[in-house]
């Protein structure tokens, strides 16, 4: 049920969401919306709250904002999110279509940009439990399909020539992961800090430039309620310009971790299930964008790059959440497993690096 209260308490701090003023800057911003705004926390999310919003007339929106309370340098970067869907919008690249941004935290405590309801399924599970064997392996090629043309947007011509730097992303990348996860340190974690050395000097030569998402998860996707096909790619919190390969190789962890380490489907049979392996889709993506095939031990080294970064993101959320700014109330066993990924990601150095290159 809605809450149609005056305020409505930020699932992030005690702070409360002004209801009457939030409905002041819609009436006056977002062509069309009428009356006093209802709000309704989505499931899921460990960054920005995010609000199902719905008018006097039930027309619905999706308000996101940024967590209350004290925040790492560059996190939690909703303006960017705005920029890019709304570059994006009209391109071969499904996103929400976005409505207007509101950058004065006076409004209702921090700032937070509102864009169009899409219906859909949120697939929350790889292994898709609950679709059939066909439809799983449309789901996944059209996936593909959609990654593939959003690395091949060419940012300048939809404006966001300047979204980011254009060269040494993978090596800027990991430094910027370090200062993070060493902003965040809650307990040493060794294997993070092997990685933190071993990383910059195995970054491989290529120096490629897209428009890189950065949380292409199949959870980060709205599917047509009946259909197999991606509608909206959500969560731009991490897009900038950035290596093709880092972005498609995040997007590839589910085939290395497990369920339990962190969503995904490693040790399951994907044939059976009528998913593509890891090769198979990786090829897929390569013809889609003309790249040729992809050096193993590059891929080998953007993986565990991948869950280096992952465990940085994830030791951010254990952080919050035991600082009481996090914006889920699973923060703290999400973050936990910070630990487990950066062992995760070392083994990976180890299996396919000889010991001579490290």
């Amino acid at each position: 049920m809605l809450n149609e209260a005056a305020v409505i308490p930020s699932p992030d701090t005690p702070r409360a969401i002004d209801l009457q003023a939030l409905s002041t800057w819609l009436q006056a911003h977002i062509p069309g919306f009428r009356g006093t705004a209802t709000l309704q926390r989505f499931k899921g999310g460990q960054s920005n709250p995010t609000y199902l919003l719905t008018d006097a007339a039930a027309t619905r929106y999706v308000l996101r904002k940024k967590p209350d309370g004290e925040l790492l340098p560059s996190a939690h970067a909703i303006d960017r999110e705005y920029r890019v869907i709304a570059a994006l919008g009209g391109s071969e690249v499904p996103v929400a279509r976005a409505l207007g941004y509101c950058a004065d935290a006076s409004v209702i405590g921090t700032p937070f940009y509102v864009m169009a309801f899409v219906e859909g399924r949120v697939l929350w599970d790889p292994a898709l439990p609950g679709c059939g064997r066909a439809e799983r392996g449309v789901i996944y090629d059209d996936m593909n399909r959609v990654v593939a043309a959003l690395h091949g947007v060419d940012p300048a011509a939809v404006g966001l020539a300047d979204y980011g730097r254009s060269r040494g992303f993978v090596a800027r990348q990991i430094g910027r992961w370090t200062a993070q996860y060493q902003a965040s340190v809650t307990e040493p974690i060794p294997a993070m800090e092997r990685l933190i050395e071993w990383l910059p000097a195995h970054v491989p030569p290529s120096d490629e430039t897209c428009i890189f998402h950065g949380d292409l998860r199949i959870d980060n996707m709205i599917f047509h309620p009946s259909e197999p096909r991606v509608l909206a790619v959500l969560d731009w919190e991490l897009s900038t310009l950035g290596h093709p390969l880092a972005d498609f190789a995040y997007h590839a962890l589910p085939w290395r971790l497990t369920a339990a380490q962190f969503r995904g489907m490693a040790g399951v049979d994907h044939a059976a299930l009528g998913i593509p392996d890891e090769r198979s889709y990786l090829d897929a993506y390569c013809r889609r964008t003309g790249r040729a095939p992809v050096d193993p031990a590059h891929w080998e080294f953007y993986l565990a790059y991948s869950m280096f970064r992952l465990a940085a993101i994830l030791q951010g959320i254990l952080k919050r959440a035991l600082d009481g700014t996090a914006s889920s109330a699973e923060a703290r066993e999400t973050g936990a497993k910070a630990r487990p990924i950066a062992e995760a990601a070392w083994r990976q150095v180890e299996a396919h690096f000889p010991c001579g290159e490290r």
